[in-house]
């Protein structure tokens, strides 16, 4: 949102399609995009959790190695957005944010990652939790 309006360009903004770092020897999941194999929807998605680690993020213990990797490339996608678009917020939701302590790894990863050029956002879940999505599609259409 910029001054309380949707950003839209020439088509909607594509934010999960930004390309991260994958480095196949530690990571050699080819990706669960169709179009891309390092972006960070191909790396970081639902679908790339299931298919990377045989099952869906709601059922990895808190301990499983997904979260560093999630972690790590959403605060990869994160940082792009930051650096690119200034936000005073960055709220993120979601199925693989059920894990709870996903937020705090994040904006650790962050902060190292943009060291300081600009000041960190907050990064928050979404108000409305699971409803967001189903509530902000109703808000547009009103």
């Amino acid at each position: 949102m910029v001054d309380g309006r949707l950003l839209h360009g020439k088509t909607h903004p594509e934010m999960g399609h930004v390309f991260v770092p994958h480095d196949r020897d530690l990571d050699p999941f080819a990706g669960a995009c169709p179009y891309h194999t390092d972006c960070l929807e191909a790396m970081a998605c639902g679908t790339a959790i299931r298919e990377r680690w045989g099952q869906p993020a709601e059922l990895l213990p808190a301990n499983h190695p997904a979260w560093e990797l999630e972690a790590h490339y959403l605060a990869f996608g994160m940082a792009n957005w930051i650096c690119t678009l200034s936000p005073q917020k960055i709220v993120a939701g979601g199925g693989v944010f059920h894990h709870a302590e996903l937020y705090s790894m994040i904006r650790a990863k962050v902060a190292a990652l943009v060291n300081g050029y600009v000041d960190v956002p907050e990064i928050v879940p979404p108000l409305l939790g699971a409803r967001a999505g189903v509530l902000g599609a109703i808000a547009l259409a009103g």
